[in-house]
């Protein structure tokens, strides 16, 4: 019996992710089956990141106002990239894969798999929060990544950019449908899809 994958853009909220609150669609007394593989501050990565470049970049402006004080804050503030980005993915629905079932079970298993060689697979997606929930109807992944480019001619040479992190991994955008993202995002619901065809039993 096929199921269907789906992958979506998430909002990012991080603090629900983790289970800092609760939200109306959860159930508290799963969340202890919720897996966190990583959560780290924001910021701490950032400065893992971007502090050599930073230091790079702001000794070679002879003019203080062009210096960047604190690359996080820029980012956060500008309107060309967003912090950070994140992907939201399932296997099946709330009809064929519920959480609180033997299929469900299944489900997080095949998302713990495909998880545990996302960073790997993905060099320039630096993930700084990934959590398995259980505690809604259906299980899935929240990952959420940093996208960096590094030997960059413009800018910090280390710097915050999704097009160009994609191309580094070799999705190069052609069309407005068929863009980086759009074609990272149809690989790695390949790869999800590659886990579930190795188990068979799906």
């Amino acid at each position: 019996m096929k199921r269907t994958i789906s992958a979506t853009v998430g909002h990012g909220s991080v603090n629900h992710n983790s289970r800092k609150f609760h939200a109306k669609n959860t159930a508290p007394e799963r969340s202890h089956l919720n897996v966190t593989y990583c959560q780290k501050n924001i910021k701490a990565v950032y400065h893992e990141l971007f502090d050599d470049a930073l230091e790079r970049y702001n000794a070679k402006q002879t003019r203080a106002d062009r210096k960047i004080e604190n690359y996080y804050e820029k980012i956060r503030s500008g309107k060309q990239e967003k912090p950070f980005h994140e992907i939201i993915l399932q296997v099946g629905n709330k009809d064929d894969m519920r959480a609180d079932s033997d299929e469900g079970r299944l489900a997080a298993a095949v998302l713990d798999e495909y998880m545990s060689a996302f960073q790997e697979r993905n060099p320039n997606l630096r993930v700084f929060s990934a959590h398995l929930h259980m505690d809604e109807a259906t299980p899935h992944l929240h990952i959420d990544f940093v996208p960096f480019t590094t030997g960059s001619k413009r800018g910090l040479d280390t710097r915050v950019s999704l097009k160009q992190a994609l191309a580094a991994q070799g999705f190069k955008g052609g069309t407005r449908g068929d863009t980086e993202w759009s074609q990272w995002v149809r690989s790695e619901k390949e790869r999800l899809s590659l886990v579930i065809l190795q188990r068979r039993t799906l």
